[in-house]
């Protein structure tokens, strides 16, 4: 036993050994590498991320502790170019033997191939060159952090430094920062010179970001030259810049308080060789011109009108209504200048998508030398009126794990002369399930059809002025979309039919508001009597009560079978539906547990396979903080609340037509029309660690209530949990509801909640790796469903929670990203409770999840 433990530290010895020696594989005799920056603030070790970017050299990036870049690089030869010519020449005649069968150009290509020096180049792209200790740097980054804590008020700031070798080739940089008392902002005094600009700044003193007894941050200077420079240029001083506006800091003998002067001069103007002051202007807008063409006409006569005080041209004979070419206009003539108009402006101008990006130029008035004033020219290039459209895409849902989907279709621009836009399209998709329950077990297993027109305007439509309510300075539009599909080859298929009256707008930047005014869906099973074929779960059941009381069955119900020692297999759908009929029927006597898992059976057979219409409204708000797609430090904040089936019991109760289905249940068209009303919250945030590591958050809570003519929620409006945007431990639709354990084919409910959290992180180049761990799941709640284990009650249900985590890897495209994840589960509600916790955290019970972008 002695001998093993000495044996197994001489392992361990020898393999910490080797790792430390290749890690300075690379690095020069005389020289370090860079091991760690330890930096000292006022005696207190405060490494942040802040301070170590102030820091010119970083230790070598690690996975773990693991310098996986490194090694990689330290793999490589120095030299394979010049090793290859080595050994050429190491022994005689080698060259002279190479050039007998090759060209000579062609031994020194081999020189450049992969196999001699390819890999090693690619090692060295993938990988990392040490990081040597640098005096200099190390100086220049003492430097750096004075300056840091210097603009921050820290005025007589002492910085030391020092490396330690650590003996094997590393060492350690030390900072020791001595910040000493901050300066403290005491008076501030502005001087404007000119009258106009001081009457206006002393309008908004209240909202200076410089405020007394305040710690000097030279940010806050920034911050207050730019809040200054906004608040003029949207009141008229269309020439102020932010280089006008300069401040003298007095910090002498003044015990620690720094003394202000905010300084505005009059405005320099240059004219040739002669240069000279006046106070600034406040301009007004004189007249406003839109300039426009008409591709369509070769003319070239110039066509013009104007509008509400707006002057409209046009190459050609104007092919928009006046409203159309003023109304995303908030430049007023005889208004004041503002940047706030001219950005809302290009914005809504764009958001048309029938004009390309405009542009927008202003022209000071030269016959109006006493006052400002501004002619502005808004140039609009029409885009082309018809346009082809043809797309071809890489899909991915929590039952597709990979679909390619194409459309085909055109776009008809300025439809009726008001910037409408017409889309229609027709659609299709093929894609691969690896869902055990689809029949069809070939690769592309799953086929949806379809067309869809949309017609979009760049107003609210609306039979009444919204204006009150809904400014245009929201950017309000809407969309009227019709659509038809047809699913085939996943089970039971689907025909579907949809119309949508949508309203969008903008009530604040990153705000955007969606009403769903009308929505009705209707959708129809077209093989309902493939249930049983689809639903594998619910017939073994099925198949086995039956199988309990054969010679109670009518023998016509089973498959034929010889041999009488198999178990029966019932007919679908002629056995199923009748043995079925005669259970519920007392036809069979058979115990009540059985009787009531055969009317469950049934009664989800039912809900399944009958054809659903809705017609509901609902109301979407999203905010973020997200202010680019390089931002990893933002959230996202989205609820959303939907009501369905009112509209429906209205018509059904005026027009009293007593049209009833088999269950009770009114019907429209002979189809049950549903009505529940609905609540979701969805919160995802993101945390930048900087260095290449982003830890994401994301929260849900979804409640579907059904009232009314239902008594359950809709297949296509329930929630389900599983899959890779999702609990990644469990496939889609195999977990909950409840502690139920996932007994059927597609589990679903109307309670979600859910709770994920992701660390990410650079390997290689675009490759990023990610741990995770996502809690959640469903329950049955206000529903026809009353079995404890499938419903939430409470407190106590919060057992019911599982928990899956694992890890993954993504390749990052730039403009998608693939990912791979492997999730475990790590808690099981669906298990004995004592039995719950890491008893399928294994790599054959691991769930393997592709999928496309990032989950959240």
């Amino acid at each position: 036993m002695r001998n093993k433990t000495t044996k197994i530290a001489l392992f361990i010895l020898s393999g910490f050994l080797f790792y430390s020696c290749s890690l300075i594989k690379r690095v020069p005799d005389g020289k370090h590498l860079l091991e760690k920056n330890d930096i000292v603030v006022n005696g207190e070790s405060k490494n942040t991320d802040e301070l170590k970017a102030q820091l010119y050299q970083q230790p070598n990036s690690s996975i773990l502790g693991y310098h996986l870049r490194l090694h990689l690089y330290n793999l490589a030869k120095p030299n394979a170019d010049s090793s290859y010519q080595a050994w050429l020449d190491r022994k005689p005649g080698r060259r002279e033997s190479l050039q007998k069968l090759l060209s000579d150009k062609q031994v020194q290509r081999l020189g450049n191939s992969f196999i001699v020096s390819g890999y090693s180049k690619f090692l060295k792209k993938v990988g990392e060159p040490p990081v040597i200790v640098d005096p200099a740097r190390v100086r220049k980054s003492a430097n750096r952090l004075m300056a840091h804590y210097y603009k921050q008020g820290f005025f007589r700031t002492k910085i030391g430094f020092s490396i330690d070798t650590l003996g094997n080739k590393k060492a350690k940089v030390n900072y020791n920062v001595t910040t000493g008392k901050p300066y403290v902002v005491d008076s501030i005094t502005p001087y404007i010179a000119t009258p106009v600009l001081d009457s206006l700044y002393q309008t908004t003193t209240k909202k200076s970001v410089l405020k007394s007894n305040k710690q000097y941050n030279e940010s806050d200077f920034t911050e207050e030259r730019e809040r200054i420079t906004t608040f003029f240029r949207n009141r008229g001083a269309y020439t102020f810049q932010q280089n006008n506006i300069s401040y003298v800091v007095d910090t002498v003998n003044t015990g620690y308080k720094a003394n202000v002067d905010l300084i505005i001069d009059d405005q320099t103007i240059r004219e040739e060789d002669t240069t000279y002051t006046r106070p600034f202007k406040l301009y007004k807008i004189k007249e406003v011109n839109i300039y426009t063409k008409n591709p369509a006409d070769e003319s070239q006569a110039i066509d013009s009108t104007s509008h509400k005080g707006f002057n409209i041209f046009s190459t050609g004979k104007i092919n928009y209504r006046s409203q159309a070419l003023t109304n995303p206009v908030f430049i007023m003539p005889g208004s004041i200048y503002s940047d706030s108009t001219r950005i809302l402006t290009s914005r809504y101008l764009n958001n048309l998508r029938v004009f390309d990006y405009p542009t927008i130029e202003y022209i000071i008035d030269s016959t109006n030398t006493n006052e400002g004033s501004l002619i502005t020219n808004i140039y609009l290039t029409p885009r082309e009126r018809f346009k082809f459209i043809a797309s071809i895409d890489l899909t991915h849902s929590n039952i597709q794990d990979v679909g390619i989907e194409g459309s085909t279709g055109i776009s008809i621009r300025n439809l009726f002369r008001g910037a409408e836009i017409l889309d229609l399209t027709v659609r299709g998709n093929i894609g691969s399930s690896s869902d055990p329950d689809i029949a069809d077990q070939s690769f592309f297993n799953i086929l949806e059809y379809g067309a869809d027109a949309k017609l979009s305007f760049p107003r609210l439509f609306f039979p009444f002025n919204t204006d009150i309510i809904i400014p245009k300075s929201m950017i309000p539009s809407t969309l009227m979309t019709f659509g038809i599909s047809r699913q085939q080859n996943i089970g039971l298929d689907k025909e579907s039919f949809s119309g949508v009256l949508n309203y969008n707008w903008t009530p604040k930047e990153n705000v955007t508001a969606r009403l769903d005014f009308f929505n009705i869906q209707y959708v129809r099973n077209v093989n309902p009597q493939n249930y049983f074929n689809v639903y594998n779960t619910s017939y073994d059941r099925l198949n086995d009560i039956a199988n309990s009381y054969v010679g109670s069955i009518n023998p016509d119900y089973f498959v034929p079978d010889d041999n009488p020692n198999n178990d029966k297999q019932l007919i679908i759908e002629s056995g199923t539906d009748g043995f079925i009929d005669d259970v519920t029927s007392d036809a069979i006597t058979v115990s009540a547990n059985d009787k009531q898992d055969v009317r469950s059976i049934e009664e989800r057979k039912n809900r399944l396979t009958e054809n659903n219409l809705i017609a509901s409204s609902n109301f979407t708000y999203t905010t973020t903080s997200r202010e680019n797609l390089t931002d990893n430090g933002f959230f996202i904040f989205k609820t959303k609340i939907e009501t369905a089936g009112n509209a429906l019991a209205l018509l059904s109760s005026l027009t009293d037509s007593g049209n009833r289905s088999a269950s009770g249940n009114k019907t429209i068209l002979d189809v049950e029309y549903s009505q529940y009303v609905k609540g979701e919250v969805d919160f995802i945030k993101h945390f930048d660690l900087k260095q290449g590591k982003v830890l994401a958050m994301r929260a849900f809570f979804g409640l579907a209530v059904p009232y009314g003519n239902s008594k359950s929620i809709p297949f296509i409006r329930s929630y389900f949990a599983g899959g890779s945007n999702d609990n990644r431990a469990w496939q889609s639709y195999s977990l909950g509801p409840g502690r139920s354990g996932g007994l059927n084919d597609f589990n679903e409910a109307n309670l979600k909640m859910a709770y994920s959290a992701e660390l990410r992180f650079d390997i290689l180049g675009q490759l990023k790796g990610a741990v995770f761990g996502d809690v959640g799941n469903i329950w049955n709640v206000f529903d026809d469903q009353d079995d404890p284990d499938y419903t939430f009650n409470g407190l106590s249900s919060l057992q019911d929670l599982a928990l899956g985590s694992g890890f993954g890897i993504r390749y990052d495209f730039n403009f998608f990203v693939i990912r791979l994840d492997l999730g475990f589960k790590t808690y099981d509600p669906g298990r004995p409770v004592n039995d719950r916790w890491f008893k399928e955290y294994n790599l054959a019970n691991a769930v393997y999840n592709v999928g496309i972008n990032y989950p959240f």
